[in-house]
């Protein structure tokens, strides 16, 4: 069944077609009672095309399915893609949520700028999200910390091999369910500090959410898998000295006199967790510190009492205690902390986006109503 909806303060007219196929009831619930994240999902999906000479046009939510490529689309050939990643809360009320989209929406428009592809509006994006939750609504589970991952993304369609900006794009949102993060309770992750590999450089692509940076990590990552590690850390690609991200979070020191410090640089992918944390930690008087930092400053700074703590934080995993960095030469050890700011943090960052606790920035947006 097909149906046609306007979309609000555009001239652009939403076609819904429903799944015919759709899973049963008892289906979702039993997908549901154990989702496993990024292989389930979701019976719609939103797709919304655009060209030089249209525009952005053809809005779409269809059931979940293969998309139909030429085998000459840019995307295949040149990588011309980016994509973003946020989560739908189920509250205690029922209503849905998701946190902060304004800044997945601001992200994707940089992503894009850098990869030569057209800068979806923010309306349109926050728009495609509610029109997907509209229809697959009963997706987002509602046992303690689960949540439905949204995958909004963007790639070159166009069939044409030449070496240039496609004229030819498409956006589309997809859902999974995804459940606890640490089903087992969350351990102190043991980091592998790549002294080889680099994951992006100066005026390159670092900054903008796109598979290739992903694509560059896999390899050192699954190093770090062998050498019993969690994550990778990487070292900026020009000195090799300082602390840049890692594979898939941002990186957070802290100090025993109240400060936060991250990483910055153009080659980092600006965390929106990264954000929502720095500002959290501010509001109980800590203060940030985002600049250059070198890892020497990490090993000097435990060895000598002034660093007490290092976390990780992400949308997945969210805020996740450091325990061990290391590689082949060095082991760095962090030390106990009797009362852990990064575990403080992250109950209360996930306070907000479950609504348990006051959202004093308004940070969230309902995509139900």
């Amino acid at each position: 069944m097909t149906i046609e909806l306007q979309l609000a303060r555009q001239d652009l007219t939403w076609q819904v077609t429903r799944n015919e196929s759709a899973k049963s009831a008892e289906e979702r619930e039993g997908l549901l009672a154990a989702p496993a994240f990024g292989q389930q999902f979701t019976d719609h999906m939103v797709d919304v095309c655009w060209s030089e000479r249209g525009g952005w046009h053809r809005p779409r939510v269809q059931p979940y399915g293969p998309i139909q490529l030429d085998p000459a689309a840019a995307v295949l050939h040149y990588a011309q893609e980016v994509f973003e990643g946020l989560k739908a809360y189920r509250h205690a009320d029922g209503s849905i949520w998701t946190f902060r989209p304004d800044q997945n929406a601001a992200r994707l428009q940089r992503s894009a700028k850098r990869l030569a592809l057209p800068e979806l509006p923010a309306e349109y994006f926050i728009d495609s999200l509610r029109r997907l939750i509209a229809i697959d609504a009963d997706w987002v589970p509602s046992a303690p910390e689960t949540s439905l991952y949204l995958r909004p993304f963007m790639f070159a369609k166009e069939a044409f091999l030449g070496v240039r900006a496609a004229k030819k794009v498409n956006y589309y949102v997809i859902a999974s369910p995804a459940g606890a993060y640490f089903p087992g309770g969350i351990t102190p992750l043991q980091i592998w500090l790549s002294d080889h590999w680099t994951r992006a450089g100066h005026g390159g692509m670092g900054y903008a959410k796109t598979g290739g940076n992903y694509a560059a990590s896999l390899l050192p990552q699954t190093e770090a898998y062998a050498e019993g590690c969690q994550q990778v850390l990487f070292l900026d690609a020009q000195e090799g000295r300082y602390l840049e991200e890692l594979g898939g979070m941002n990186v957070v020191l802290v100090t025993r006199d109240r400060r936060l410090i991250t990483p910055d640089s153009d080659s980092i992918l600006e965390g929106i967790t990264l954000k929502s944390v720095l500002q959290l930690a501010r509001d109980r008087g800590y203060r940030t510190e985002q600049r250059p930092v070198p890892v020497q400053e990490w090993i000097d700074g435990v060895e000598s009492g002034e660093v007490v703590e290092a976390f990780a934080c992400g949308t997945a995993a969210v805020i996740t205690p450091i325990g061990v960095l290391r590689n082949h030469t060095m082991r760095l050890e962090m030390p106990a902390a009797q009362e852990s700011v990064a575990l403080s943090l992250r109950e209360e960052l996930t306070g907000i986006q479950y609504g348990r606790v006051e959202d004093r920035h308004g940070w969230l947006t309902r995509l139900d109503a």
